[in-house]
């Protein structure tokens, strides 16, 4: 009486023959369609990397110059903000160490 309820269970989750079935309806692309696909989509992409290329706009020689000269002030400006910092932390720990007897004078 087990087995009867225990293959009624099995029965809903499908025969044998179903599985081949949908097994069968999937079928593999061959080696050819594969190949074929590929070729699309490398095609595709090529034509997008063209069509993207075409949007690229080579700057002139004054955007070049504008920007080189804010990049060159940017660097100069943090440059000179990190030292002003350091110096600070610096003086800030030398006078801590100092009053915790960390440093001889």
């Amino acid at each position: 009486m087990e087995c009867d309820r225990h293959d009624a269970g099995r029965k809903g989750n499908g025969s044998m023959a179903t599985k081949v079935a949908l097994a069968n309806s999937k079928s593999e692309p061959n080696a050819m369609e594969r190949a074929k696909g590929s070729w699309q989509e490398f095609t595709q992409f090529l034509t997008d990397v063209r069509g993207e290329m075409r949007k690229v706009v080579t700057p002139s020689r004054k955007d070049v110059e504008a920007t080189t000269t804010v990049v060159l002030i940017a660097v100069f400006l943090f440059g000179l903000f990190f030292f002003v910092v350091d110096w600070i932390f610096d003086l800030g720990l030398h006078q801590l160490l100092s009053r915790l007897g960390g440093l001889q004078q």
